[in-house]
């Protein structure tokens, strides 16, 4: 019986992945060797199913995270600057508590700025996520956004909302402006008739 092996450019014989060289001395070996080659190959082959849906997966959080930066998050942080904040400064009583929304407001106004520039050195990385290709994102980086946007989001609930409802609720009238303000600035535009 002949045994018929591949070989590479150089004639040496050729070797499936991840097996070792094959000795010709003993064809039944060649065999097992390369059945051991190909059983490993089509192992990890079993896994490309698992990887392209995480790559799918990946993608699709690179996408809606560029999403939720350009429009869900600088329109937020646009919303408090230009209209909650001040509503609520103009609102506040002179001294103590309008020195206390002062202080708040120059904090989360701070926080915006430190929230919106980790995201400025992340996003070219999820750019590339999102047209799948090779990119090592900084973990530290995607953390530090992650746990400062989550420490920012719960002070303001927990301490400057509560005190602009306050604020704000004393005369319905500025909580009704800052309404009206906010629902023009996001209604949709409507084409009007001649």
């Amino acid at each position: 019986m002949t045994v018929h092996h591949a070989t590479s450019p150089s004639g040496a014989a050729a070797t499936p992945a991840g097996s070792g060289p094959v000795d010709l001395s003993i064809p039944l070996a060649g065999f097992s060797q390369c059945h051991f080659g190909i059983a490993s190959q089509l192992q990890a082959f079993a896994e490309l199913p698992a990887l392209q849906a995480a790559a799918v997966q990946a993608r699709n959080v690179a996408l809606h995270t560029l999403s939720l930066f350009k429009y869900a998050v600088a329109s937020h942080h646009a919303d408090e600057e230009n209209e909650l904040f001040p509503a609520v400064l103009r609102s506040a009583a002179k001294g103590e508590e309008a020195d206390k929304v002062r202080v708040l407001v120059k904090r989360l106004v701070a926080e915006h700025r430190k929230i919106e520039s980790i995201w400025k050195d992340l996003e070219p990385a999820v750019k590339a996520v999102t047209r799948n290709r090779p990119v090592e994102l900084d973990l530290q980086a995607v953390e530090a956004l992650v746990q400062a946007y989550l420490k920012h989001a719960r002070f303001e609930e927990e301490e400057f909302l509560p005190l602009a409802e306050a604020i704000l609720g004393r005369n319905g009238n500025h909580m009704a402006a800052l309404g009206l303000s906010l629902h023009l600035k996001h209604a949709p535009l409507v084409a009007g008739h001649v």
